[in-house]
């Protein structure tokens, strides 16, 4: 367990990033004044504008702090021992995130990313969960848009059936209705370093519905149609979503860790698709999802090409609409506009009812503004939530957990910035 007399409570690793100014501009302008926190990287100098750009913003709180830090092994047990918790976003974690998970669970410290990498998360939870159980480290991977939405929207909606109802949930299924943004230049890099730092198999591995679950759940064969696209009553047609195999792994994951899946229930299964206008666009969709997956996976010439076209790391869209359309505070840059960028999700759930038509359950996660200021406020808002609330995470003691540990008190904060999840009961 981190001591209570570290320098810092928070640092913020990857701070001159694109993903990384917005986690800052989000810890200056929303977390607590008196937090003392830090921001960290390489080059002394990008950190110095960092900190200049972030001053402007809330003059009237504690300032970050500087921590000039290699990727090495020493240079970060160093900065793990002055801080609580370590917020990394320096990607891709396959190359780079090792060293920041080794660090933090040695030393007791909290840790937060953003990761999609699957594979990387089942290595890290085989290397050091059992540490960070030892020392007390809460640490939670993929706490982005991959996978925060989905986690906590499950939990919220099975939460809600078990208080209302009493009873657990069968069949979780998440439907991805609006995901308006563009992706940045790390984004689509780590994509591409998946299938360079990884064997298909490992790959295959990690795909495995509960590969990252610590007890096995039910195995179930997706319900659709022989063209690949399902039907749901509520939904709509329902196709592939590219964060799919990300986002299950993740809740199945939360599923084993809560009463060794007794909270959910025994018989729960959480399955993501994404909406589509019509059976045949459904089709398309799974088509050229699955085409170009393949491509990309097998022919290492294509990756190579794919890259050169990319945007460079550290780059993504401007950010003008970055923000929540609630937040009264201007983004550190306001050059030019882009479109309006959202999010929103939709999800029905079976109660685990002995009915021919048991009770259904409904979810809709929303955010209106920018999917990677979003990003920044799950890092920043779990941080907060980590440090000052009362969770099931710190309850727990420690271990590679999920979003949904931090549960209401998480989800209360972020309501406050414009990310909302309303659950209700279906009428039969």
């Amino acid at each position: 367990m981190a001591s209570p007399d570290r320098q810092y409570e928070l640092v913020l690793l990857g701070a001159t990033g694109y993903t990384g100014k917005l986690t800052a501009e989000h810890i200056t302008t929303h977390l607590p004044t008196d937090l003392r926190w830090a921001v960290a990287g390489r080059s002394a100098g990008k950190l110095e504008a960092v900190v200049e750009q972030v001053k402007h913003l809330n003059p009237d709180r504690l300032q970050p702090e500087i921590e000039v830090t290699e990727l090495s092994a020493k240079s970060l047990d160093a900065l793990a021992k002055k801080t609580k918790l370590i917020i990394t976003v320096v990607g891709p974690y396959a190359l780079y995130g090792a060293p920041v998970v080794e660090a933090c669970a040695k030393n007791g410290t909290h840790y937060l990313d953003v990761t999609a990498e699957t594979p990387w998360v089942l290595e890290m939870i085989k290397k050091y969960d059992s540490i960070a159980k030892q020392t007390g480290a809460i640490m939670i991977p993929q706490i982005g848009i991959e996978s925060a939405p989905a986690d906590l929207g499950t939990w919220c909606l099975v939460s809600y059936i078990r208080e209302k109802l009493g009873v657990g949930t069968k069949d979780m299924i998440f439907s991805v209705e609006t995901f308006k943004s563009s992706p940045s230049g790390g984004t689509l890099a780590t994509f591409f370093c998946l299938f360079e730092e990884f064997t298909l198999k490992q790959i295959a591995q990690a795909s495995d519905p509960w590969a990252l679950s610590p007890v096995q759940g039910i195995k179930k064969l997706p319900l659709s149609s022989l063209l690949g696209v399902r039907s749901v009553p509520g939904l709509g047609y329902l196709s592939t979503s590219i964060s799919a195999l990300a986002n299950r792994s993740i809740v199945h994951r939360t599923w084993g860790l809560m009463e060794g899946g007794n909270f959910y229930g025994k018989k729960f299964h959480f399955e993501e698709y994404m909406q589509v206008r019509s059976l045949l666009v459904g089709v398309a969709t799974k088509v050229l999802i699955g085409v170009a997956m393949l491509a990309v996976a097998v022919l290492p010439p294509l990756r190579w090409f794919l890259k050169k076209l990319i945007p460079a790391a550290g780059t993504g869209a401007e950010k003008e609409y970055v923000h929540s359309a609630s937040l009264s505070t201007p983004p550190i840059n306001t050059a030019r506009k882009t479109k309006e960028e959202r999010l929103e999700y939709h999800g029905i759930a079976i109660a685990d009812l002995p009915s021919a038509k048991p009770q259904r359950g409904f979810v809709k996660v929303s955010y209106d503004g920018g999917l990677y200021y979003l990003t920044g406020v799950f890092l920043a808002e779990a941080a907060i939530t980590i440090l000052r609330d009362e969770t099931l995470a710190k309850r727990r003691g420690g271990g590679l957990l999920t979003p949904a540990f931090l549960g209401q008190p998480f989800v209360d904060r972020l309501a406050g910035v414009g990310f909302s999840i309303e659950t209700k009961l279906l009428d039969n």
